[in-house]
């Protein structure tokens, strides 16, 4: 249980389904969605409709996203890939020939076939109960009629004035007046809510052999790009099985490569090797061995993971106790590596996350993203869509597994995770921040199973990030432990931003009757809620510390909302190991 004298804020409650995402508006529309009878796919489609509208440096149809379903709650769960792919004309040596030795983030080079409405489309298609034209309108309505900015998405959108301002399309939709818009401004984009209405009546088809997919196309080409409409109409996103380890009794699921989700299964099986539990979770001896994790494992990531349609990525070996095993022994505990070892050696920023748990246990884990703020930063001028830079994570050598061909799908940093008990979804989970996903998603999951800590207290805890050969720590973690890791031999520094650059959602179901959720407010803006649909629904809001009770009738469609202090422990109590003793109480 939290110390209620100390700031923070605690896991919520629910019994019939409960919905999180980055912003309140595509919260509350997951959970409209749920209250009209839609399911964990259909709420999570709409949802995500929404946070391309009103998180637009983060989301949009112009992107990737990746998810995991499990039906009725079973688990392995259902694996979707719906990265984009390279154009058919793209190849390294024709890269070069155009006077390339990288594909630069800003590039029309970045940009592959943008996977989400497809793989959008295939969800509902098989696994969902509603469909585009009313799923969109909550999007359709925001994108027409406007809404209010909120501080973190303008915090971002002033941050990248630069690049929107390179791209005439994306200046005259996203700085009115030549400026970005501040909080509370009233933001529109009619060219967006266009596009939308056209998916709506049209479905995929709108996007990828129509008039959508023609302004992408002929925007593109004008910059140099090799994309053609072929590229689009050809586009199938790809359903997949998923991959994972067992955890200290615990099955975690992760989606495949070209995704990193890999890396975190790596990471837990070296860290597997040891007493986690009997360290501080916040000391040094903890977060170092986290780091060599890290270090091993984004090792592999560098020089082995690609898209497994296009080379063979040995996911069944790098999975493997031995491989552990191995990797293990390289790790001291006191003593940074010197050097890393050969890869695969046989001896011993911007996205979006949001999850929906439907009265029928059917579960949902689902990330959208256009990779960097703002994308590419280019702009279809009549569609109104931030197009994704993916492929500038592919590699301009043709001996790396990553490099660019035609067809092929980069590596991706994006991955939704599911963990499963006994056959059951347990709960699907996601942290944002780019590279830092693989270890963040270790890092939530070894604060929850092996230090016992509630969903809230799991992701409210500092973290560290070893990347590109420094041990980033956030403000929280003390003087004391920074100073013995840099005795170990970590090079140091404190965080430039907080890690999880975006903000992490998660959904816990446990036993029949009850969910438990924790998110942790990296965005000031984000609103926390949770239905159970029924006439009083409670309902959070961490970024004010307040509990709200939601009243709405469906027969006159009226709403009353009154506020109480969090603080007067209306919250369940969580004992450790929280989850344990929850499903005792439920049995």
């Amino acid at each position: 249980m939290r110390d209620f004298q100390r700031p923070g804020r605690s896991s919520v409650h629910g019994i019939n389904g409960m919905a999180a995402t980055s912003q309140p508006l595509a919260t509350i529309t997951a959970l409209d969605v749920l209250k009209a009878g839609g399911n964990a796919v259909d709420a999570a489609v709409a949802a995500c409709a929404v946070l391309g509208v009103v998180e637009p440096q983060s989301t949009g149809i112009g992107g990737d996203c990746f998810v995991l379903y499990a039906p009725k709650g079973r688990v392995p769960p259902i694996a979707m890939n719906g990265s984009g792919r390279a154009p058919q004309a793209a190849t390294v040596e024709r890269l070069r020939e155009l006077g390339l030795s990288e594909i630069g983030f800003q590039s029309p080079h970045a940009v592959t076939v943008p996977g989400a409405v497809d793989a959008w489309s295939q969800l509902l298609d098989d696994h969902g109960s509603k469909n585009f034209a009313e799923l969109l309108q909550p999007a359709i309505r925001f994108a027409e009629d406007g809404y209010a900015v909120s501080p973190r998405v303008a915090m971002d959108w002033a941050a990248n004035a630069e690049k929107l301002s390179d791209c005439p399309a994306a200046k005259r939709i996203f700085m009115p007046g030549g400026q970005t818009p501040e909080v509370g401004d009233l933001h529109r984009q009619p060219e967006l809510a266009n596009s939308l209405k056209a998916i709506a009546k049209e479905g995929r088809d709108a996007f990828y052999n129509g008039i959508i997919g023609e302004d992408i196309v002929s925007h593109l080409r004008s910059l140099g790009s090799l994309m053609t409409e072929q590229d689009f109409a050809q586009y199938r996103a790809q359903y997949v099985e998923p991959i994972k380890t067992d955890y200290r009794g615990h099955e975690i699921f992760e989606c495949p490569p070209n995704g990193q989700g890999i890396i975190a299964l790596i990471m837990l099986n070296i860290l597997q090797g040891y007493d986690l539990a009997a360290l501080d979770p916040n000391g040094a001896e903890r977060l170092h061995l986290e780091a060599e994790a890290a270090r091993l494992a984004y090792r592999d990531r560098a020089a082995l993971i690609a898209d497994p349609d296009a080379v063979q990525v040995p996911s069944a070996h790098l999975l493997s106790p031995v491989y552990a095993d191995g990797l293990r022994a390289h790790i001291s505990p006191d003593r940074a590596m010197a050097n890393l070892p050969v890869p695969g050696e046989t001896e011993h920023r911007d996205t979006v996350y949001l999850t929906v748990v439907d009265d029928e246990r059917n579960a949902i884990s689902f990330i959208n993203s256009i990779f960097h703020a703002f994308g590419s930063g280019i702009c279809a001028p009549k569609s109104g869509i931030i197009l994704q830079n993916r492929g500038s994570s592919f590699v301009l050598d043709s001996s790396h597994p990553n490099h660019i061909a035609p067809g092929k799908r980069p590596m991706h940093t994006i991955i939704p995770g599911m963990l499963g008990e006994g056959g059951r979804a347990v709960m699907p989970f996601g942290v944002m921040g780019g590279n830092y996903q693989a270890t963040g998603h270790v890092h939530f999951l070894t604060n929850f199973i092996d230090y016992g800590m509630d969903p809230q207290a799991a992701l409210d805890a500092p973290r560290a990030f070893h990347f590109e050969n420094e041990l980033s720590l956030e403000n929280g973690l003390s003087k004391v432990t920074a100073r013995a890791l840099i005795e170990m031999g970590h090079q140091v520094k404190a965080a430039d931003v907080v890690l999880s650059h975006e903000r992490d959602q998660l959904v816990v179901r446990l036993a029949v009757a009850a969910g438990i959720r924790g998110t942790k407010g990296r965005k000031e803006e984000l609103a926390n809620l949770l239905v159970d649909r029924h006439p009083t629904q409670r309902l959070r809001h961490p970024a004010l510390g307040l509990a709200v009770e939601h009243r709405y009738s469906l027969t006159r469609g009226h709403h009353e909302h009154a506020s109480r202090d969090d603080r007067a422990g209306h919250h369940a109590d969580e004992p450790r190991p929280w989850h344990r003793r929850l499903e005792r109480r439920l049995a």
